[in-house]
């Protein structure tokens, strides 16, 4: 065994990679990079800046591989290939933009030496040049060079020369690299742990691949086909990371946390594989089960696919065949809903996954279950007040959309079912019944908080949005819709809630419908145990809410985050420039400390992608999609500056509670 240090150009690297003489071990992850990080790189190495070094691996051994996101098929190698352990980010990245990836279309302002991916204002704007045009194999700078004297630039001629010399020469910037050679792959694999767990970290589930892939060459293929084969049947969020954290739950039976990925990476490989059988037997008897009898056509419809592990593991460790009765059946599905609309993994998921899954091993697992979410007597009900407020990141919106698939309801364009109307990225698609802009242009002045409400949309195909429903009022396009379907869609009889003029009227109509609808689901599922009467008798208070608004004015911004808790109030001003610099970060896997009023509010990230916020009384928990959401939300209907309250002078005096995003601008005091 030995190491060999040298230093290598970008241009035979990239080389390389294309000949096949560079290729991804099985144990690397896929590609992640952003744009942003993209051009970060290139301007890094515009300017001469340490672009860090390369590690590869050297063997005579034959090794498990997987694809290069490259955009092109690698050659056959005419010699032994080199695997790369460290850099995969980058290459691929310098790969994609000098071969001229199409999600990899880098550009450079000549004038102001900065970088960014391209856009419409920078294909119009010719100041701005593709880097691929100037550092690409067949680049013409002369030609450029010529256009760029045209162009009213700000900087002399001799200085255009000198930037495109500089951008050019980013294919001679070298590389360090270290390659091993002859190391066992255990051995590399434990490298490539070591590596990966400083600096920029991979996932735990990253890093247990890499050891599950070592001790048994192709497992990650197997955790990919089983996930392609989901994807296929529209449950694409059903990755190789959800796989793993399956697995490990399935390996787990003591310790206080069964999610840890520790337990995957110490077990047996008999062990490993025997989980394994149990997960792929546990999936294929839950999707059916979501597709068919709840009418779920895509896990993008799930708050929390964290749910579905205790009902995986459950079918699981059913032998092939083994038939359960109906009443158990119908019951962990309704355990299923009821952990959804309580938002059971909302939070701490780890510690309540524990929790359920060792509610499997009881005598009667539903009730058990049940107990865990507080429901031992009486059942769920929804009512209207639950819906009041929410919105499209609401665990409700699943409970909304099975409201309408199990009644029947049909799209207004084409008349086939609403599981039609799913999009590319696995979403169902819907549009509002009263257009936003025929409501923003009425002078009673709806908020967006109201014109976004649950209660106002409708799961129809975007030809409905756009050839039916357009920019007219519901009075207008509604009698064009078969009354059953209006029906089937929960949409309120009465005319005058159909005007915009009705449109309050129309939310307490439809949320009083909808609550109905979604309730009756539930009824459907209940296990006899549960009594009716019970379950109309429960309440659920916790006096907790918390609102953000978006306020401008005099060049200035201001997300403002009204909390209460406590009976107190307390209110902190947050730079929504500063919070979206965090979030960019959180993207990247770096935790952010963000100004608020005089103070710092910690934003981090956990491994599943949830972003954590500390803000007064509350750590607020949500996806980064969810927190770009609601900052777009908040200035959506943005209020004057002048109107924005004063926030608190002093920090919150006890210890902050747990905060779902997904319930912000709700109060909570009868949320169930």
């Amino acid at each position: 065994m030995a190491v060999e240090r040298t230093n290598r150009d970008v241009r035979t690297l990239i080389t390389q990679i294309a000949a096949g003489e560079i290729m991804l071990p099985e144990i690397q992850r896929g590609y992640v990079w952003k744009a942003s990080q993209v051009a970060r790189l290139i301007e890094s190495l515009y300017r001469g800046y340490p672009a860090g070094s390369l590690l590869f691996w050297k063997t005579g051994q034959t090794a498990e591989t997987r694809e290069a996101a490259i955009g092109l098929v690698q050659a056959l190698p005419s010699v032994m290939p080199l695997y790369l352990l460290d850099g995969q980010q980058r290459l691929t990245s310098l790969f994609r933009v000098l071969t001229d990836h199409p999600e990899a279309q880098v550009v450079f302002n000549i004038e102001t030496e900065a970088f960014q991916n391209q856009s419409a204002a920078t294909r119009r704007n010719k100041k701005w040049i593709k880097v691929y045009d100037v550092a690409g194999a067949d680049s013409d700078v002369f030609a450029i060079h010529a256009e760029l004297k045209g162009a009213g630039l700000a900087i002399a001629d001799p200085e255009i020369g000198r930037r495109l010399s500089a951008l050019q020469k980013i294919t001679q910037r070298d590389f360090h690299m270290e390659v091993l050679h002859d190391f066992e792959y255990e051995e590399v694999a434990d490298i490539f742990v070591r590596v990966n767990s400083g600096g920029r970290a991979l996932k735990t589930t990253d890093l247990a691949l890499a050891t599950l892939s070592a001790r048994t060459p192709g497992f990650l293929g197997q955790l990919e086909a089983e996930s392609a084969r989901w994807a296929e049947r529209g449950y694409g969020a059903l990755d190789v990371n959800f796989l793993i954290k399956a697995l490990t739950l399935s390996l787990s039976t003591t310790g206080k946390r069964l999610a840890s990925v520790a337990k995957l990476t110490a077990a047996s490989k008999e062990t490993v594989d025997a989980g394994w059988e149990q997960v792929h037997r546990g999936l294929a008897r839950v999707v059916p089960l979501l597709a068919e009898k709840l009418l779920i056509p895509s896990t993008a419809l799930v708050p929390s696919l964290a749910a579905l592990h205790p009902l995986i593991l459950f079918y699981g460790r059913l032998p092939d065949g083994a038939e359960i009765s109906a009443e158990v059946e119908n019951g962990l599905l309704y355990w299923f809903l009821a952990a959804t609309a309580r938002n059971r993994y909302g939070g701490a998921s780890d510690t309540a996954l524990t929790q359920d899954i060792r509610a499997l091993d009881a005598e009667d697992p539903v009730a058990a279950l049940l107990s865990n979410l507080g429901i031992r007597e009486g059942g769920v009900s929804v009512t209207a007040s639950d819906l009041a407020g929410r919105n499209h990141q609401s665990p409700y919106l699943m409970f909304c959309y099975l409201a309408a698939a199990h009644a029947g309801a049909t799209d207004w364009w084409d008349g086939g079912p609403i599981s039609g109307s799913v999009d590319r990225s696995g979403k169902p698609q819907y549009s509002l019944v009263h257009p936003a802009t025929k409501l923003r242009n009425y002078s009673a002045g709806f908020t967006s908080a109201e014109i976004n409400e649950l209660a106002n949309i409708v799961f129809v195909s975007e030809q409905t949005a756009k050839n039916i429903i357009g920019s007219r009022s519901p009075a207008a396009y509604m009698p064009a819709v078969g009354a059953s379907d209006r029906l089937a869609h929960a949409i309120p009889d009465d005319p005058a809630c159909l005007e915009p003029q009705g449109y309050r009227d129309f939310l307490t109509a439809r949320r009083a419908l909808l609550a109905k609808r979604i309730t009756a689901l539930f009824d459907q599922l209940r296990p006899g145990f549960l009594t009716k009467e019970a379950r109309e008798g429960e309440t659920h208070t916790d006096g907790k809410s918390l609102v953000l608004a978006g306020h401008s004015g005099a060049g200035r911004s201001v997300l403002a985050a009204v909390a209460e808790a406590e009976g107190q109030t307390w209110i902190g001003w947050i730079d929504p420039a500063d919070f979206e610099a965090a979030l960019d970060a959180a993207a990247t896997g770096l935790a952010s400390d963000v100004p608020v009023g005089d103070e710092t509010a910690p934003l981090r990230i956990d491994d599943e992608g949830g972003v954590t916020f500390g803000l007064g009384p509350f750590v607020i928990q949500g996806s980064l999609d969810q927190w770009r959401t609601a900052v777009k939300d908040a200035f959506e209907g943005s209020q004057p500056l002048a109107e924005c309250p004063e926030p608190s002078d002093e920090p919150w005096p006890s210890e902050p509670v747990e905060f779902l995003l997904s319930d912000a601008g709700v109060d909570l005091t009868a949320s169930a």
